[in-house]
């Protein structure tokens, strides 16, 4: 008997946000395929990227974590961070895996694979670009900031951000992935340096534009000093607009529900506060506004909750 055929989800993003919401998505009836940055440039990702000339592997380490089906103690220890008094202190077991693999197999994607099969992974992972790249931001004052880890510090107003070298290819499994898609998602992740660099590989960026698919944006929750200070939920579309040339996002999905001012306090060290959902400017931007109770709280941190996230997604899939 012929078995039907799971809808396709493909979830670009990076940073904490990403993993957050595949931990809840993989427990629906879907094929997931995640496709993650690798701008990362700072600790032990930052260190392998420069020694072996290869994609950050720190992101997408947290996706397969994420999307695995392994023993607890499998997966923390992928996840070990050693604290040492020598070089290996501050490296991430699974990077160093992934790096490892990477050296036998002569390819960062073939590593991924392998590693995939390896925590027996719901979906499939894929970088965006299959490379080392480094991020850049140029800020509104004309000054160029490379480097994903120092853009947040610049104490600068950013205005762009691009990617070296300037001739960055997708994989070819990507772009199928993306055109094939039943439901695409963006984020969540920190707007300039998670979400955006994805977004601003050439050709993967002209592909969601054109995909058939239906786009949803998740909002973050917060704004976050050196990339969206004070940014409404609009500007942060702006934003994904001025980069990419094409106006693509369908939906976009955000939180109504109030955040307990003993919170908001925790993050006011950080420069952050809850993101302004200007609704009536998303609906002038043409724009379905899903507007939801989506978060809840991890040792005093505000996240997305992945439970409800995912189940708004799955409902918004074609015969769902």
């Amino acid at each position: 008997m012929k078995t039907a055929k799971k809808s396709k989800i493909v979830i670009l993003g990076g940073g904490t946000g990403l993993p957050v919401l595949l931990r809840g998505l993989k427990k629906y009836p879907v094929d997931i395929t995640a496709i993650v940055t690798v701008a990362d440039d700072g600790g032990s990702s930052g260190r392998i990227r420069e020694e072996m000339d290869m994609p950050s592997p720190g992101d997408i380490r947290n996706v397969l974590a994420a999307l695995s089906d392994v023993e607890p103690l499998v997966e923390q220890m992928f996840q070990h961070r050693f604290k040492t008094d020598n070089e290996l202190s501050g490296h991430s077991l699974g990077n160093l895996i992934i790096a490892a693999l990477t050296s036998i197999t002569g390819n960062f994607v073939h590593a991924v694979q392998e590693m995939s099969k390896v925590l027996n992974v719901h979906g499939k992972v894929l970088p965006a670009a299959n490379q080392s790249v480094v991020l850049h931001a140029e800020m509104t004052d004309g000054t160029i900031v490379s480097g994903e880890s120092k853009i947040p510090f610049s104490g600068k107003k950013i205005k762009r951000v691009f990617l070296t070298p300037d001739v960055i290819f997708p994989l070819s499994e990507t772009i199928r992935e993306i055109r094939q898609a039943d439901l695409i998602v963006i984020g969540p992740g920190s707007l300039y340096t998670s979400v955006l660099p994805n977004l601003i590989v050439p050709q993967l960026g002209k592909e969601v534009c054109k995909a058939k698919a239906k786009k949803v944006y998740i909002c973050n929750l917060m704004t976050q000093a050196g990339e969206t200070l004070d940014y409404t939920a609009s500007d942060h579309v702006d934003a994904i607009y001025q980069h990419m040339g094409c106006h693509f996002i369908d939906t976009i999905l955000v939180n109504n529900e109030e955040i307990p001012q003993n919170i908001q306090d925790r993050y006011k060290e950080e420069l952050a506060k809850p993101v302004v959902y200007d609704v009536d400017r998303l609906i002038n931007l043409g724009l379905d506004v899903i507007y939801d109770q989506i978060l809840t709280y991890e040792d005093g941190l505000i996240r997305h909750d992945t439970d409800k996230v995912a189940k708004i997604l799955y409902n918004l899939l074609p015969n769902s």
